[in-house]
C-alpha cells in the first residue's frame, strides 16, 4: 500500500504533466487555427509563421521534463521509515512541480492569445522575426517556472 506522501506526489506530478500539457494544446489550437487560416490565403508564408504557430508548445514539454524528473525522486518517498516523514517529502515533490505547472498553463494560454494576434499582423504585411518577440517574451515566464521547478526538484 502506498503512502499518503506518496500520493499527494504523484498528484503534483499529474498536474504539472496536465496543466501545462492543457495550456499548450489549448495555445496550439488557437495558433494553429490563425496559420492555418494565413496560410489558405498565401502558402508562402509558411516559413514565417511556423515558429509563431509552435510557440506555445514548449510548455507542454516542460512539465513533461519536470514530471520525470519529479517521478526519479520517487523512491525517497517510498523509503521514509516514518509516515510524517513520507509525507514531508510528498509535499515537497508536490510543491515543487507547482511553479511549472502554474506557469506553464498561463504562459501557453496567454502566449497563445499573443502569438494569434502576431500571426494576423505577419499576413498583412511581411514583418520577418520581429512580431515573434511579443510571443517569444512571454516564454520566459515560462522558462522562470521550468527553472524553479528544476531547482526545486533538484534539491529534493
Amino acid at each position: 500500500m502506498y503512502s499518503t506522501g506518496y500520493v499527494v506526489a504523484i498528484i503534483g506530478i499529474a498536474l504539472c504533466v496536465v496543466l501545462a500539457g492543457v495550456g499548450s494544446g489549448l495555445g496550439l489550437y488557437k495558433t494553429a487555427s490563425a496559420t492555418a487560416g494565413v496560410l489558405g490565403e498565401n502558402p508562402k508564408k509558411f516559413g514565417k509563421l511556423i515558429i509563431l504557430m509552435l510557440l506555445p508548445a514548449t510548455q507542454g514539454l516542460y512539465g513533461f521534463l519536470i514530471a520525470i524528473l519529479a517521478t526519479n525522486k520517487l523512491g525517497a518517498v517510498l523509503e521514509a521509515t516514518e509516515a510524517a516523514q513520507a509525507l514531508a517529502q510528498g509535499w515537497s515533490i508536490f510543491a515543487a512541480c507547482l511553479p511549472m505547472a502554474i506557469s506553464g498553463f498561463v504562459s501557453a494560454f496567454f502566449q497563445a492569445k499573443a502569438a494569434v494576434n502576431c500571426i494576423y499582423a505577419a499576413a498583412k504585411q511581411d514583418l520577418g522575426f520581429k512580431v515573434a518577440m511579443g510571443p517569444a517574451m512571454i516564454e520566459f515566464y515560462a522558462l522562470l517556472g521550468l527553472v524553479i521547478s528544476l531547482l526545486l526538484v533538484i534539491r529534493i
